[in-house]
């Protein structure tokens, strides 16, 4: 649920962030029925989904040395740090030879991951993150702490509500790797290009929301995934 005013984390008790705030108070209602259905929804897909998340896993394996999931550090809701899950799509060490965003042909993405991540199938752990209360299906996608440390004032306002697996930004940027695929310095051109956009549409979400909205986003990106185009 939405914390108080005063109970927000100081460098959120902003002049920036207070309109946005406000918008959210009055709909602490729609902002419950939000964790129930995430909640609710989860629960059957991760019942539903158990024996395909385990076909994957073993793909996953037979494919390339390393972990099946991919866990990293991400930023949610009020700054709070924690570990994503996420089926591995990269090589076991791809943190560690290459920038914190992926590029169109970037050689680190395996077989089975470039897969997964065109039908966004890498996502699924991150069920286990909405029932831990990280997470919620719709959201501003959980940032590196590089990134949000650099954040403009007014995109901490995105950290009044969970992170999420999708967002409009999400569905608007899905071919955001080939945006960055003759970047000399993807980082730098993610930082001045592509997140001034998305947090456009992030900033909106939230000054907006709504479970419908949100409810109308999940149905986008289905469309999105299946191909089209809503650019």
């Amino acid at each position: 649920m939405l914390r108080k005013w005063d109970e927000l984390p100081a460098f959120m008790q902003t002049d920036e962030i207070r309109p946005y705030w406000e918008s959210l108070n009055q709909k602490r209602g729609q902002l419950l029925l939000k964790r129930t259905f995430d909640v609710s929804a989860a629960l059957v897909l991760t019942a539903v989904l158990s024996v395909p998340m385990a076909v994957i896993a073993v793909l996953i394996k037979l494919d390339s040395p390393g972990p099946v999931m991919f866990r990293q550090e991400r930023v949610t809701a009020y700054g709070k740090r924690f570990r994503i899950h996420k089926f591995r799509t990269m090589d076991a060490d791809a943190d560690k030879i290459g920038t914190a965003v992926t590029v169109v042909s970037d050689a680190r993405i395996t077989r089975i991951g470039a897969k997964l991540r065109a039908m966004r199938l890498d996502e699924l752990p991150q069920l286990l993150d909405i029932l831990h209360g990280d997470m919620s299906f719709v959201g501003t996608r959980p940032e590196v702490p590089k990134y949000v440390e650099l954040y403009q004032p007014e995109y901490n306002a995105t950290l009044l509500l969970p992170a999420g697996i999708t967002s409009e930004a999400s569905i608007r940027f899905k071919n955001e790797a080939e945006l960055l695929v003759n970047a000399e310095d993807a980082d730098r051109t993610y930082m001045e290009t592509i997140l001034p956009g998305k947090m456009r549409l992030n900033l909106a979400d939230v000054r907006e929301f709504s479970v419908f909205g949100e409810l109308k986003t999940m149905i986008r990106t289905v469309l999105a995934v299946v191909g089209k185009d809503y650019n």
